[in-house]
């Protein structure tokens, strides 16, 4: 199979069970454990509280969503995030920042309008009903790359290198252990759904990171990003992009629909990209493909 379809879950090597642990613990909806009875909090104003989201009203809500972000969840446009899959309190939490004007990056501006019009339990309840839907995936760009440190390398590489492994010279660790194995983020502190997200916009909040400038109170989960970022060069930011746009649980191939156009497009990059290979590439590609075909699943 081309490294160029939509990648599959990498179970690489000695990061098998390991990725086998994190998997297990994936669930973007919360354990029965992780809703206390007091589930209540305050997700915008001091004053303003709420419950744990209703889908159902959510999906009502959301129509206003759906222009830029998909009914669903699953934007046809590049340029906005996918929200299907998201965890509810991340969800939720965003639109708290951008209502409250302290998250300001890419299409805040934009954002803010409709923030501004949402209670904390509309944001709950939102939140609720992306998380109820099942999120799509993308194509994993596999372009070649000629020059530099990652020479050889199919950009998409890159980013399962350092999703899975890190760099421990940099003290960088794997993202798998946040956002889990197959990019759905680990239940608890409600770690973003990156598996699939559009790859531009994975580009955008990694540089917004690497930045090391938040309004975010957060700011331990922000450090710690901060952390993982500083010393990410653009192609590495790239090639974590490529790598988790075509991220996803393996078990829903059936459920990732691509247009014939895509289908046709990807062959052609494909057939392209395989041209540049150099005479001795075949026996690497054959060594490297059941890596990015491998499946948890």
């Amino acid at each position: 199979m081309s490294p160029i379809r939509i990648l599959g879950l990498s179970g690489i090597g000695a990061l098998a069970i390991a990725a086998a642990v994190s998997f297990a613990q994936n669930n973007p909806e919360g354990t029965a454990a992780a809703k206390p009875a007091a589930a209540a909090a305050t997700t915008t104003a001091a004053a303003e509280t709420a419950t744990w989201g209703d889908p159902a009203a959510g999906a009502t809500k959301a129509a206003a969503c759906a222009a830029c972000h998909g009914l669903d969840g699953n934007p046809t446009d590049p340029q906005y995030p996918r929200l299907a899959g998201m965890p509810e309190r991340y969800v939720a939490h965003q639109i708290e920042l951008f209502k409250k004007g302290l998250r300001t990056d890419g299409r805040a501006a934009e954002m803010l309008q409709y923030a501004n019009a949402l209670t904390a339990q509309d944001a709950r309840d939102i939140g609720a009903h992306f998380a109820k839907q099942k999120a799509g995936a993308l194509v994993a760009d596999a372009t070649l790359i000629s020059t530099g440190p990652n020479a050889g390398k199919r950009l998409y590489e890159v980013g399962q290198d350092l999703y899975w492994r890190g760099d421990a010279k940099r003290e960088i660790a794997g993202c798998f252990g946040c956002h889990g194995s197959d990019g759905r983020g680990n239940a608890g502190p409600s770690f973003p759904h990156i598996g699939g997200q559009n790859a531009n916009y994975v580009k955008q909040r990694l540089a917004y990171y690497r930045a090391g400038v938040t309004q975010d109170p957060n700011k331990h989960l922000y450090a710690m990003m901060n952390d993982i970022t500083k010393s990410l060069s653009d192609e590495e930011i790239a090639g974590l992009a490529a790598y988790v746009s075509g991220l996803h649980d393996r078990s829903l191939d059936t459920d990732v629909a691509l247009t014939p156009a895509q289908i046709e497009a990807a062959k052609a990059q494909q057939a392209a990209l395989d041209k540049q290979a150099p005479a001795a590439a075949p026996a690497a590609t054959a060594a490297a493909a059941p890596a990015a075909e491998a499946a948890t699943k």
